[in-house]
């Protein structure tokens, strides 16, 4: 059967490979997108939206918790009911994409289902057709949880995010494998629901990849919260039986829970795309792109498959790149120096650039400060649920930021001054000169930067 002939192929309609796709289209350009799963990828049905559903439906009733002592007394009983039949009704479509599919052919794409390989220069087959692009190819396959070869663990009926963004009925208790970002944010909002939840963390802290002092805030509310947390401790074994699991550690201790949710990891598919076909060496986890988001000549890659992080935002701004670069209209490159992330715990945990360890450790002459939260006026009028720190690094010889943390209520939100010094190189004289509104939680950031000349 005769190849079918197209500007551009796109495998992947996550959030980067839709906005790829849906982009050039509009330009003109006959776009032929390919998707094995749903339209929109993890974020929408799987991660980022549902996920923060869940977070908000589990703080308010933190909040609920923090009456007493500041206006009274409040007694509430915990629902799954009402989040589970919103994830169904505000987020995910009960898993149905016909409304992200019906948005990329508005816009002029070809959709194609199925999973696309790669066979050659420019070239993909899918459900046994050829795709012949005359401009190239974007690789926009995102990554999936990825399941640590522990013994016994293969055999059982363990979680990942899907199920448990899709559980209707949450289970007694739960053990989560992992304490980073998902860990850390899945395992505290079912746990103020009433689900007794153990957390195991290899690293020796949780949240392993942000500052030391992140961990230390987060295992004092995790605890008094009533999450059991085990760092520094690896799983040697993984059993399941009628009353559930049982998780073996390496020092001997066993960890049981109804449901175990593995949160250790993404992984990609680079063999399975077939990229080997265009000379690319598919042992690797990740795609290697230059600042134009090129691997080789007629080959993009964006998203969680590139290799710079695996964020939905990240991945937008990456696709825009290999728009620009596709349709002749460069935009300016990615500042990677200046990648902001929020890991949406209770505090709320904001990070943008380097952390302490890694400025030092590129030879750096920093300094650093650190403003407690409950030190600061908005933090001591906020009381119960104040938990946090605003943490700065600072290049001394050139009198800026080069990272930062921004721990607290609004975390995240508190952030958007400290990404914009850090990307924008603003002189620390300039950021001390500012009128920071009072009392506000980013007025702590005034009070750190006051932290430096000490």
């Amino acid at each position: 059967m005769a190849p079918h002939h197209t500007d551009v192929i796109v495998i992947g309609l996550g959030p980067a490979g839709e906005s790829v796709g849906g982009q050039l289209a509009e330009a003109g350009l006959s776009v032929v997108g390919i998707e094995a799963s749903l339209v929109g990828g993890e974020c929408p049905y799987w991660g980022c939206v549902p996920s923060k559903m869940m977070i908000r439906a589990a703080n308010s009733l933190a909040e609920a918790g923090r009456v007493d002592g500041l206006a009274g007394m409040a007694a509430v009983t915990p629902d799954w009911g009402p989040i589970a039949k919103r994830i169904r009704d505000e987020a995910t479509d009960t898993w149905d994409d016909t409304v992200a599919v019906d948005r990329f052919l508005g816009k002029g794409g070809t959709f194609v289902r199925g999973r696309g390989v790669i066979t050659g220069p420019n070239t993909v087959e899918v459900n046994g057709e050829a795709y012949v692009a005359s401009r190239g190819i974007v690789v926009a396959t995102g990554t999936l949880a990825a399941v640590p070869p522990i013994p016994g663990l293969a055999e059982t009926p363990y979680w990942t995010n899907h199920e448990i963004i899709e559980t209707e009925v949450l289970p007694r208790s739960l053990i989560v494998l992992g304490g980073g970002a998902i860990g850390a944010e899945l395992g505290q909002a079912v746990s103020r629901f009433g689900v007794k939840v153990s957390v195991i963390e290899g690293d020796k802290r949780l949240l392993p990849r942000n500052e030391p002092e992140v961990s230390d805030v987060l295992a004092e509310v995790f605890a008094a919260e009533g999450i059991d947390v085990h760092i520094g401790q690896f799983a040697s074994s993984v059993s399941h039986d009628n009353e559930g699991f049982t998780v073996t550690l390496h020092d001997g201790t066993e960890v049981s829970g109804e449901k175990l949710l593995i949160a250790t990891g993404r992984h990609t598919f680079l063999k399975e795309l077939g990229v080997a076909s265009l000379g690319v060496d598919d042992a690797r986890m990740f795609l290697h792109t230059d600042e134009n988001m090129q691997v080789q000549d007629g080959l993009w890659a964006v998203g969680d498959i590139a290799g710079e992080g695996m964020y939905t935002h990240l991945g937008l701004r990456q696709a825009n790149i290999a728009v620009g670069t596709i349709l002749g209209n460069p935009t300016e490159p990615l500042n990677l120096a200046a990648l902001s992330a929020v890991t949406f715990t209770d505090p709320e945990v904001g990070t943008v650039g380097m952390t302490e360890a890694e400025a030092r450790h590129t030879g750096l002459n920093i300094r650093t400060a650190f403003k407690v939260v409950g030190h600061t006026a908005r933090g001591w009028l906020h009381k119960a649920g104040n938990e946090g720190f605003i943490k700065l690094v600072a290049d001394t010889d050139r009198n800026v930021l080069v990272g930062a943390t921004s721990v607290g209520p609004h975390g995240g939100e508190v952030l958007g001054l400290l990404a914009l010094a850090v990307h924008a190189a603003i002189p620390i004289s300039t950021l001390r000169s500012m009128i920071y509104a009072y009392p506000t939680f980013h007025m702590g950031i005034e009070d750190a930067l006051k932290e430096l000349d000490n």
